[in-house]
C-alpha cells in the first residue's frame, strides 16, 4: 500500500483482496469510549470497509473502564468473532484480554493506540510526527517565551509518542533559554474538562504568564481555548490533532493555531479491511504496506502507520475539498478570516 500526504491527496488504502468466505466473518471492536467526536468517524469507516468485504460488525463500548473493556472482550469472544479491533483504554489494562484472544486464535488489531504485544497487529498514524507537527505550527508562530504543554492521558501510550515529537522540536530553543515550559500536564481520559481545570491552574500558578500552548489533541485544546478565553487571552498559539469540527472552526475563527488532521475515514478504512484479512489467513506480515517497528519497550510489532496533515489557516480548504467538513460549519461565527472563510 502506498500512502499519500499533501493538501489535495489524502491517504487512501488500496482495495484489499478479501477472502472467498468473507461473508462468513464478523469482526468485534473493543471501543475505549465515545466522548471523542472522532470515533463515529472511525467506526463508520470500519463498517463501510467490512460491509464492502460482506463481513459483519459487532461492537462494545467501555465508557472509559478498563475493567469493562476486559469483560466487553470477552463477551466479544463468546459471541465468536473471527477478528477483534481495540481501541485501548489502557494499554498496560488490556493485556489478558489479548492472551484470551491468542488462546483462541483471533487476531488482534491494536486500533491508533499500541498494545505493547507482538501478537498484536498495531494501525496507527505516525503520532511521534504528529507531535512534531504540532509543537512546529506553535514555534512558527511564538519562537520564544512560556510554553504550557497539555498532555494526554497517562494511560495511552500515544500521549508519550506525541510529547517526544514536541520535545524535540522545541529542545534548541528551550536550550538556548528562548523557551521556558512553565507547566505541563497530562490529561485523565483525554477529557477536554480536565484539560480544561490543567490550565487554569497553570495560568494561576503563573500568573497568567503564558504565550503558547502545546495542547495534544483537538479535545483538550478546546478546554485550553476555554480557560484561556475566562482570562481573555484568546489567540494565543495552541495546538491540536484530529480534525474535530469544532477545533477546524477554531482555526478559522484564530482561537487555535493548528489541527493536525489524522483522516479518520483512512484509518477505520484500513482497519477493516485488514481485520478481514487477518480473520481469513493472512499472515501479519503479509498485509500490503506492513512493516516491522520496535516499541519503546523493545517489543517488535508488525506494524502500519498511515501519514497527517496539519491543518492551519494557510490550508483550511483543504478539509472542505475532502469533504471532511462542510464551508458553512468550518466558517461559522468568521467574519473576514482566511480562505475560504474570507
Amino acid at each position: 500500500m502506498k500512502f499519500l500526504g499533501g493538501t489535495s491527496a489524502i491517504a487512501l488504502l488500496a482495495v484489499a483482496a478479501f477472502p472467498a468466505n468473507a461473508q462468513d466473518i464478523s469482526v468485534g471492536v473493543s471501543w475505549s469510549n465515545f466522548q471523542e467526536e472522532r470515533w463515529k468517524t472511525d467506526e463508520a469507516a470500519i463498517v463501510g470497509a467490512l460491509e464492502a468485504g460482506g463481513a459483519s460488525y459487532i461492537s462494545a463500548d467501555a465508557q472509559s473502564s478498563s475493567a469493562k473493556q476486559l469483560a466487553d472482550i470477552e463477551s466479544l469472544i463468546a459471541q465468536g468473532v473471527d477478528a477483534l479491533i481495540v481501541l485501548a483504554q489502557d494499554t498496560q489494562a488490556i493485556g489478558p484480554a489479548v492472551q484470551a484472544a491468542a488462546d483462541e486464535g483471533i487476531p488482534v488489531i491494536a486500533y491508533d493506540r499500541l498494545i505493547e504485544d507482538d501478537r498484536a497487529f498495531y494501525l496507527t498514524f505516525d503520532n511521534v510526527e504528529v507531535g512534531r507537527m504540532q509543537a512546529r505550527a506553535v514555534f512558527e508562530e511564538q519562537p520564544t517565551g512560556n510554553y504550557v504543554m497539555i498532555k494526554g492521558s497517562p494511560t495511552d501510550p500515544n500521549a508519550d509518542f506525541l510529547r517526544g515529537g514536541q520535545q524535540e522540536i522545541l529542545q534548541d530553543a528551550i536550550d538556548a533559554g528562548d523557551i521556558t515550559i512553565v507547566g505541563e500536564a497530562y490529561t485523565d481520559g483525554w477529557l477536554p474538562a480536565n484539560a480544561q481545570r490543567n490550565m487554569e491552574q497553570i495560568l494561576t500558578a503563573n500568573d497568567n504568564a503564558v504565550d503558547a500552548v502545546v495542547a495534544s489533541n483537538d479535545g483538550t485544546a478546546g478546554g485550553v481555548v476555554a480557560a484561556l478565553t475566562a482570562q481573555g487571552m484568546q489567540g494565543i498559539p495552541v495546538s491540536g490533532q484530529d480534525g474535530d469540527h469544532a477545533a477546524l472552526n477554531r482555526v478559522a475563527l484564530g482561537t487555535q493555531t493548528v489541527s493536525v488532521w489524522k483522516d479518520a475515514r483512512d484509518l477505520g478504512r484500513a482497519a477493516g479491511e485488514i481485520a478481514v484479512e487477518l480473520a481469513g489467513g493472512t499472515a501479519m506480515a503479509d498485509i500490503d504496506g506492513a512493516e516491522s517497528w520496535t516499541s519503546p519497550g523493545g517489543t517488535t510489532m508488525t506494524s502500519l502507520f498511515l501519514e497527517p496533515i496539519p491543518i492551519t489557516a494557510d490550508n483550511l480548504p483543504t478539509v472542505v475539498e475532502a469533504g471532511w467538513i462542510t464551508q458553512e460549519a468550518l466558517c461559522q461565527g468568521v467574519s473576514d478570516g482566511p480562505a475560504p472563510c474570507n
